[in-house]
């Protein structure tokens, strides 16, 4: 398919040999050649170019790439204090469905780069699962107490009303998303 770059044909270019005699030598100094039906000063020759963009135009399907009916990444809801952690917890364990939860800091780089991998999981678990963060440092500390958070980021699992499962995510974002994935997978 040829939506990111032309036909590989036209971006070769023969090259004569020295003995060979060719009738028009394009112009390099401005970068194009003077007659607009032969090539191109790279090489290209114009007409196939204008042809592959109504090409590429025309065979152009955005819905053949994504898939829209799900959606790529899911913002999670933040947690403001403990009476808004007991209400969370209460809603979960009606459902008998676990939660997430996310605790960062907005000064931590890790957490930063975490979340959006934490909030493309949440799409994936979208229908199973509610995901939550948590910014350490604009919260009460006893709700950082009561998760029993020493280090950031670290993503819990919280069942029953209460912390099943954690990881710590202190090393590489797609080995703490698979960590966090096969917690899931234990507990759902």
């Amino acid at each position: 398919m040829s939506i990111l770059a032309p036909n590989s044909h036209l971006l070769c270019r023969e090259i004569p040999h020295r003995d060979q005699q060719q009738p028009h030598q394009p112009n390099w100094s401005n970068g194009c050649c003077s007659n607009p039906i032969k090539t191109c000063g790279f090489g290209f020759d114009r007409r196939k170019i204008e042809q592959s963009k109504k090409i590429v135009k025309r065979d152009c399907k955005v819905e053949a790439f994504w898939d829209v009916s799900r959606p790529a990444f899911v913002e999670m809801e933040p947690i403001t204090d403990s009476d808004h952690l007991d209400l969370i917890l209460d809603k979960a364990n009606q459902a008998s469905q676990p939660i997430i939860i996310d605790w960062m800091a907005a000064w931590c780089r890790k957490c930063i780069y975490l979340k959006p991998k934490v909030e493309k999981l949440a799409a994936e678990y979208d229908t199973k699962l509610k995901f939550y963060c948590v910014d350490v440092n604009n919260v009460p500390q006893t709700l950082v107490k009561r998760g029993n958070i020493s280090k950031m980021p670290t993503i819990q699992l919280w069942k029953d009303g209460e912390m099943k499962a954690e990881v710590i995510g202190g090393h590489k974002a797609w080995l703490v998303i698979e960590e966090v994935r096969e917690m899931i997978q234990n507990f759902v």
